[in-house]
Parts: C-alpha cells; structure tokens; sequence
C-alpha cells in the first residue's frame, strides 16, 4: 500500500475508540510510521471523535443517511470526498457500524481493513464474541482483514488467538478479546505502512 511517502491513515468509528486510541497511541509511541489525517464518525457525540480532538487530529461528523445499517448514496459520497480530501492511503474501520458497499469499496478498492473479534472465517457478523462462547469452542480471537462486498469475508491479514476459559461470560470473553485487539491492529497497520504485506487474491503472505 505505501509507495515510501508519509502513511496517510482515515479511520471510521461509531463508538468510544478504543481501537483508534491504541493505533494513536502506537503512532506517538514511534511503532507504527503513519500518522493519521481524519477520524470521521456517523455519530455526532461519538467518544472516538473526542479522543481525536484531544490529540489534535481532524474530525468530522457525517450524517449516515437514511438507513440503520448501511450508508445511503448521499452519505457514502460525503464519505468518500472527506477521505479522498484527507488524501489517505489506507481506511481503518474501528468499530464503525455500518457495512460499507459498493461505490465505496470500488473508490478504495484493497484500501479498507477491518478488525472483527473471532477468528474468522469463524462467526462473522454482530456480537462474534457471544457466538464462540454460545457455540462452545475452546479458542476464539480477532482477526485483521480486508474489506470486500461480503461481511466479514475478506483476506486475513492476521489473526491473534484468545482461550475461552470455562468461566467466562459473555462480556468478560468480550474484554479478553478487546486487549488482543488492541495489540494486534497497531502491529498489522504497522506492516501495512512499511509495505511488508503482499495481498494475490485471498491470499496474504509476507514480502
């Protein structure tokens, strides 16, 4: 992705930012070469877009749209423009709650990565945490991966494993989960913004 110039990171998100704060904190810590241009939120008070004000990146708020679930047509080239005027080279999804389709995904085709918390192709889609421990297996995780026209489908990128202990519960697997998130989004971004990750397909492997 990055041809040696300056990483240019937009990162979407809807809720509190953890994510977001631990890839910002990883750019001032010198780990991850990037620096991030614009936090752009479908929620006006969302705490993400705070904690970016708070290290002085730019923010915008971008009305969703019509619809729950999904960016209208109107909002997702108000998205669009916004990114492509932050001049970014990678899109980072950290906990943005709306699946991205289409004109989108052609605009920053092989651009956009996303962390989902399982081991995928184990349990996509919503609260994955709550399907591993409902279903009964043993180990679960989160997973770094491209974003494509499906839900949760696209080429891993990395994955980082988490033991279901025999005494978790849905919320304190979710917390276990969130730590090795955190941890694994930094160091694959980080692999990103140095160009030592090739993508052939569904395949990524290293250069």
């Amino acid at each position: 992705m990055n041809d040696g110039k300056i990483f240019r990171l937009g990162i979407l998100g809807s809720g509190k930012g953890s994510n977001f704060a631990a890839i910002a904190d990883a750019i001032a810590a010198g780990s991850l070469p990037a620096t991030v241009a614009v936090v752009i939120s479908d929620v006006r008070d969302a705490g993400i877009l705070d904690l970016a004000r708070q290290r002085g990146i730019p923010t915008r708020f971008i009305e969703p749209g019509l619809f729950r679930t999904k960016l209208d047509d109107t909002a997702e080239s108000a998205y669009v423009s916004a990114l492509n005027e932050a001049q970014v080279d990678c899109i980072l999804l950290a906990g943005f709650m709306r699946i991205l389709k289409g004109a989108f995904l052609r605009e920053f085709d092989g651009r956009v990565v996303n962390i989902h918390p399982s081991l995928l192709p184990s349990f996509p889609g919503l609260n994955a945490w709550k399907q591993a421990l409902n279903y009964g297996v043993k180990v679960t995780g989160c997973t770094v991966h491209l974003v494509d026209q499906g839900v949760d489908t696209g080429p891993i990128l990395g994955q980082s494993a988490v033991p279901v202990l025999d005494r978790d519960t849905h919320d304190s697997l979710h917390a276990r989960i969130q730590v090795a998130e955190r941890k694994l989004y930094p160091e694959i971004v980080a692999r990103l913004a140095r160009n030592e990750i090739e993508v052939k397909g569904r395949m990524a492997r290293d250069r």
